[in-house]
């Protein structure tokens, strides 16, 4: 019997195939996978469970925390500001945001943000849940933060300061947080199925997260790495059932721009298809040359933490990465999650693609790797 739900069309049977036998392989729990292909849905597949206390099905419009899938709809929202010349990318961030020039981040710009490379990754100052969800105390912290290396001279994964520090540069410009510049802009003209800062009448269409068996730890609390992704302790990781957890429906409603986004599987790949190829008829968000500008590798290889995850940044993105994350090509761009979710678009080939899950295993596990295997299979890349 079949585990799954939706279409595929002929052509792109191979990824139905690899959508059903991960339910076998890992397992799933429940999932979901949708791919465009010049601005057409070719694949919409679902199944499995989304909440395993209640036996609740997954459905079409079932959502899950994607967390650092959260970076692709700020940094989408960045290039479009770009694009229309409201935003300089190589200018610094006090050009728009004066009171960030302080302790050494004068030179600062968002491209060395985008890129990891500002020297921010973490905050010295000690914030509490409800500071985080306030905004300003969390910009004031950023004000108030000195860099950890010269800026724009190694790199680091800049976590949950990335959304804050790029959301308050859209904030300077539109007057919007990111979360609602982003709906303004995308989400609401285009009906996708994606939000930083989730509305309380989506609540009940979200996947229930749960931990895969042996998955790795985090270090103790006052390593870098542990600091970066917890901000400090506040936001527990994986943390599903303690305050405040990723299962909680405060955090959802949150806007913590580098990891609090919650999408569907369809709604993310619209995402990515209206970026490249456009969709409903739209022309497509990013020209050519903004992809070609937010494709440009900025930095791989080790981090100021001595780590080689074998991952290649642009410019908010995640790159075409072989040993990290495969993609498509030299054109492919996007962002994954620590659940192993991953979303992420090729003007080459046309494609739009998402893959969602909520039974965790971790960033760059093989399940969205399968999955655009068969992809890559179908479009001849």
């Amino acid at each position: 019997m079949e585990q799954y739900h939706g279409e595929a069309d002929e052509r792109f049977g191979a990824v139905a195939d690899a959508f059903a036998r991960n339910f076998d392989a890992f397992p799933e729990l429940g999932a979901a996978v949708t791919v465009f292909v010049e601005g057409r849905k070719v694949v919409d597949l679902w199944g499995g469970v989304a909440d395993e206390r209640t036996g609740r099905a997954w459905e079409q419009d079932t959502t899950v925390p994607v967390f650092s899938v959260a970076k692709g709809l700020v940094s989408l929202s960045a290039h479009l500001l770009a694009q229309d010349g409201r935003l300089d990318l190589d200018a610094p961030v006090s050009r728009y945001w004066p009171e960030f020039a302080q302790h050494g981040k004068e030179t600062i710009t968002t491209r060395m943000v985008l890129g990891h490379r500002a020297g921010v990754p973490a905050l010295d100052r000690v914030l509490s849940f409800e500071e985080i969800a306030a905004w300003t105390p969390v910009i004031r912290a950023i004000e108030e933060q000195k860099p950890l290396w010269e800026p724009g001279t190694a790199y680091e994964y800049h976590g949950h300061v990335f959304g804050f520090l790029v959301g308050e540069v859209i904030r300077r410009i539109t007057g919007l947080t990111p979360g609602a510049c982003f709906r303004r802009a995308v989400g609401d003209p285009l009906g996708l199925r994606a939000w930083i800062g989730l509305p309380a009448d989506e609540s009940d269409r979200v996947a229930r997260l749960v931990e895969a068996e042996g998955r790795p730890g985090m270090p103790g609390p006052e390593h870098l790495l542990t600091r970066i992704v917890t901000m400090n302790g506040a936001l527990v990781f994986p943390g599903l059932e303690e305050p405040h957890g990723w299962n909680d429906a405060e955090l959802h409603a949150m806007e913590l721009p580098g990891a609090g986004a919650v999408g569907s599987a369809s709604g993310l790949a619209g995402l990515y298809a209206a970026a490249v190829t456009g969709i409903e008829g739209r022309e497509r968000l990013l020209a050519a040359d903004t992809v070609t500008d937010a494709v440009r590798e900025l930095s791989s290889g080790e981090g100021w933490l001595g780590f080689d995850a074998g991952a290649r940044w642009g410019s908010g993105f995640l790159l075409d990465s072989p040993s990290f994350r495969p993609m498509l090509g030299a054109r492919s761009f996007g962002n994954d999650g620590a659940g192993g979710q991953f979303a992420f678009g090729d003007d080459e080939f046309g494609v739009g693609f998402a893959y969602v899950a909520n039974r965790m295993i971790g960033h760059g596990d093989a399940r969205a790797n399968r999955l655009i295997a068969a992809v890559r299979e179908c479009v001849g890349g």
